[in-house]
Formats: structure tokens, sequence, C-alpha cells
């Protein structure tokens, strides 16, 4: 039996969740689902370039859990760029801190 997931602590909300290539109709598009949480952690790296270590503890969670979120993520970004997946960022198991 799995553990439940752990609630995590986003401070940022993306301006759009939904991303895909030019020229290509939406009902054509394999889509690619990013959560908020995913996004929340490339955020703290890549925009605040923070460590992921201080990511983790603002997110409230392990370093660890944090790099396989973000390895997670990355991997998903990337095969959407390179393969042109379109990109829907929703769900996770969140709550709002400002």
């Amino acid at each position: 039996m799995t553990r439940p997931k752990k609630t995590r602590v986003l401070h940022n909300l993306p301006p759009s969740t939904y991303y895909k290539p030019d020229g290509i109709k939406k009902n054509r598009l394999e889509e690619i689902n990013v959560s908020l949480v995913e996004v929340e952690a490339l955020r703290l790296v890549n925009t605040d370039n923070l460590s992921q270590r201080e990511a983790a503890e603002i997110m409230d969670i392990h370093q660890s859990t944090f790099q396989r979120i973000l390895k997670s993520t990355r991997k998903k970004i990337t095969d959407a760029l390179i393969n042109g997946k379109a990109i829907k960022i929703s769900g996770g198991k969140y709550k709002i801190e400002k």
C-alpha cells in the first residue's frame, strides 16, 4: 500500500495553463500533463535560482522528493518541446501560501 501524497506548498500560480506548438490544431496534438506542483518546482530552481534544498524547504517537502519532482518535470517538458506536444498545467495536491 502506498503512502498518501503530502500536500505541497505553492506561492505562485502560472499566468497560463496551456501551451501548444504553433500551427497545429489542438485536436491533433498529444498532451503532456504537468501539475502545478511541478511548475512551482521549475520556477523555484530556474527562475528564482534557489538550490534544490532551499526550494524543497519552501515547498515543505524533502530534498529527495523535490529532486524526483524536478527530474520528472524536466523530462515531460523536454518531451513536449522535442516531439511537438501540448503542455497542460493542472492538478497536484497543494495549498497556496502568499
